[in-house]
């Protein structure tokens, strides 16, 4: 693994051409954010979508890219007649594998939601790619395929989550010429990650088992998708983190803590053996760390938004209640275990997110289906990657039988 952490992009030097895979989402969105503000030194190159095809071509009139994909094959194909004159169109998930291979894109930055992202993951890095990796699935469904690949081809692997971009600058900042995120050294006691504690945070159990979906939508700081508030509401966007932290940075799940802390201005820390603990600090905006690994990891002047030193600023910090919020006690659980633990896991709570969001469950079901599916399914140590995709498929039809019955 491989990347120049100290490069200086020059402004007279070529763009560094981005594909931004998954387009017209959040994370997408922001990264182009960052791609127009970067002065040319950044360039969208290709932009993918699954179904958002007239959402891609407004893009597209934007950024002038070499490629867009659409992969979703069935869409109503008529509003991409109106793509810019130059603009190649793919259609479907093989094009998106061969597009993200080609040696013209120096960075891709995966930003879809689900296992999908795994596919596309493993394509990147097979080729040697920089990954900027928004995609928690990925490494929660494949991270020991994954790593041992990025180990083989000499790829680069860059955290755009902000919890683990945020242990990795802090890493970084005693390792200016580390080449992966691996730098942990035997003086680092844990990694620390961060959860604001979602809308429930105060909430009591009887009263968390009747929310409703308008209720879990309600984030108290950032602004995201249906599937990921809801995943923050039950914390399980946090148990997903600690098995991608637990890959990203190849440590035991015991040397990894959780804690709460309501501002969402402390991203992560790392604590040493002798007590110090180095905290990345920032408003809430994910076009930081998505610069930070677009640029791999080169500090330049950005469109985010910066502390306002002149007004108060406090930071609370509280143990996270396990009992209340047992999603986290499974995310430990497939970061000790490894193997098939996280894919069953990921596959269960998107059904049961899906089934909540569409009434069919209440909240207080989404993690008691997950233990009960990672309690069902056979345990492998070391499934190959159509083993994985195997499982995934497998633990939503289970997920699903138990959610009719």
């Amino acid at each position: 693994m491989s990347f120049a952490l100290n490069q200086v992009v020059s402004g007279n030097a070529a763009p560094r051409n981005v594909a931004v895979i998954g387009a017209s989402g959040s994370i997408g969105g922001s990264a182009l954010d960052v791609i127009e503000h970067s002065e040319g030194r950044l360039r969208a190159g290709v932009l993918a979508v699954n179904r958002s095809v007239t959402k891609v071509v407004e893009l597209a009139k934007r950024f002038k890219p070499d490629v867009v994909v659409v992969t979703d094959p069935d869409v109503n194909r008529e509003p991409l007649t109106e793509l810019p004159s130059g603009t190649e169109v793919r259609f479907g998930p093989d094009a998106l594998d061969e597009v993200v291979r080609r040696p013209e894109i120096d960075v891709v930055l995966l930003s879809i939601v689900g296992v999908a992202g795994l596919r596309v993951a493993w394509s990147a890095l097979d080729a040697g790619q920089t990954l900027a990796l928004a995609n928690k699935e990925a490494l929660v469904a494949g991270g020991s395929l994954l790593t041992d690949l990025l180990e083989k081809k000499g790829g680069a692997l860059l955290p755009v989550d902000s919890e683990h971009s945020a242990i990795f600058q802090c890493l970084l900042s005693r390792h200016s010429n580390a080449s992966s995120p691996k730098i942990l050294g035997k003086d680092v006691a844990r990694l620390i990650l961060t959860a604001s504690g979602g809308p429930f945070r105060t909430w009591t159990s009887e009263r968390i088992k009747n929310a409703t979906v308008q209720d879990a939508l309600k984030h108290p700081t950032w602004d995201m998708g249906a599937k990921i508030t809801i995943d923050s509401a039950s914390t399980m966007n946090k148990a997903l983190e600690i098995i991608e932290a637990r890959w990203l940075f190849g440590l035991e799940a015991d040397r990894i803590q959780v804690v709460i802390h309501p501002q969402s201005l402390i991203h992560s820390m790392v604590e040493f053996v002798d007590g110090a603990v180095l905290a990345q600090l920032s408003p809430p905006d994910m076009r930081l760390p998505i610069q930070f690994a677009l640029y791999k990891t080169t500090r330049l002047p950005g469109p985010t938004r910066k502390f306002d030193w002149s007004q108060a600023h406090s930071f609370d910090f509280y143990p996270p209640d396990f009992d209340r919020f047992p999603a986290m006690r499974l995310g430990f659980e497939a970061a000790r275990n490894g193997g098939t633990s996280g894919v069953v896991l990921n596959a269960a709570n998107e059904v049961a997110v899906d089934a909540f969001l569409n009434g069919r469950i209440t909240f207080d079901k989404i993690p008691a289906l997950c233990r009960m599916i990672l309690d069902a399914h056979t345990f492998e140590a070391r499934p190959t990657l159509s083993r994985i995709f195997e499982l995934d498929a497998w633990a939503r039809k289970e997920t699903e039988k138990w959610i009719s019955r």
